[in-house]
């Protein structure tokens, strides 16, 4: 049976999507400085789940003060932040829609002007100004994932998704390049990978097994090698503790760009993978009701949606009533996105984009 985007989805934890898409996270500086939920984030989600994203992904939302990726980023690094994300979360599921944060640390990547110190990662890299981080700092960092996910359970979410993708500080200790560590945290790819299997480890323990928990990872860039992330991605689903995988390909059309693996596409070497029961999306230039289509008609299971659902918020409904929607194309006015939900800020922010918003 051919899957429409109008399938609806479930997992194994039992959490259910009303059809196949899903709002990808994505950046937009709209929250306060402290962390804590503005009203321009709150209306931007609420305008996606309104217009009928199956699940609503917030934007990265860091664990750790030091973490911290963008100016106005939203946090669940503190209990303060726990009355937000209950609005949030409930406000989103008033739509018939799943509320899912997604869990991230951007370390090498966060801007010494945003967080006012020195960043962290898993080593010392002098071209980034960073320092290493202890293994007592390491072990931190892995509590304060799984504590994480505790608020978020606590806020009324139901689920997380671990950002272990596009070189944030899990990425950077899956990294040969990056990471240089001698203890149990580098070296082979068991080390190197070792924190995020405990990461997932300690939130499923923490969370039950009704607790939607995905991992996003991306298998190019940052130092990043197809053929390990496809490792690490069949041993995340063999584990046993994930429900969905979230594979963020840039171009999900795309060949890779390791010449070894120029056989297929980056798509198809993910459909290699035995997926069991978890449950799998993509991201990365799906844009139309023909590309969500050509993406279903693959074994992938939904769709996660960037550019189109800032473009549009009720992509979803429009893709659904007319599968050859084509999205309004860019660059686009400053009128248009506010009238999408858009403050200043996210504007501001989409100029940083080529071509994105009209100059």
């Amino acid at each position: 049976m051919t899957t429409t985007s109008k399938t609806p989805l479930t997992f194994k934890c039992g959490a259910t999507m009303p059809n196949r898409f899903m709002l990808a996270p994505m950046t937009n500086s709209q929250s306060h400085e402290d962390g804590t939920l503005s009203n321009d984030e709150y209306n931007w989600l609420i305008m996606r789940a309104k217009g009928g994203f199956g699940l609503t992904m917030t934007c990265a939302s860091h664990v750790q003060a030091i973490g911290k990726g963008f100016s106005g980023q939203l946090g669940i690094f503190s209990d303060d932040h726990i009355d937000g994300h209950k609005r949030l979360a409930a406000g989103i599921q008033k739509e018939g829609c799943l509320a899912v944060i997604q869990l991230h640390h951007a370390g090498m990547r966060s801007p010494k002007e945003v967080i006012g110190k020195q960043p962290v990662c898993p080593s010392e890299i002098k071209k980034h100004n960073t320092r290493a981080l202890t293994l007592k700092e390491v072990h931190n960092l892995r509590q304060d994932f799984i504590d994480a996910a505790i608020r978020a359970q606590e806020s009324g979410y139901d689920g997380v998704e671990v950002h272990g993708a596009h070189g944030y500080i899990l990425t950077q200790f899956l990294s040969s390049e990056i990471n240089s560590r001698t203890d149990v945290y580098g070296g082979s790819l068991e080390n190197r990978a070792r924190l995020i299997f405990e990461i997932v480890d300690g939130i499923r323990k923490a969370c039950g097994p009704q607790f939607l928990l995905g991992v996003r990872l991306s298998p190019e860039r940052f130092g990043m090698k197809l053929d390990e992330v496809k490792t690490v991605s069949q041993q995340l689903i063999d584990t046993n503790q994930i429900d969905f995988l979230d594979i963020s390909l840039w171009d999900v059309f795309k060949i890779p760009e390791d010449e070894a693996f120029q056989n297929k596409s980056l798509l198809a070497h993910f459909e290699d993978l035995d997926y069991k029961d978890v449950k799998w999306t993509v991201a990365g230039k799906i844009n139309s009701g023909k590309d969500v289509e050509k993406i279903l008609n693959t074994t992938v299971d939904f769709v996660s949606i960037g550019k189109s659902g800032i473009l549009h918020h009720d992509f979803p409904k429009l893709v659904m009533d007319n599968p050859n929607f084509e999205p309004t194309p860019t660059p686009v006015s400053v009128s248009h996105l506010q009238k999408e939900g858009l403050a200043n800020a996210f504007v501001t922010y989409m100029k940083r984009w080529e071509g994105f918003v009209k100059v």
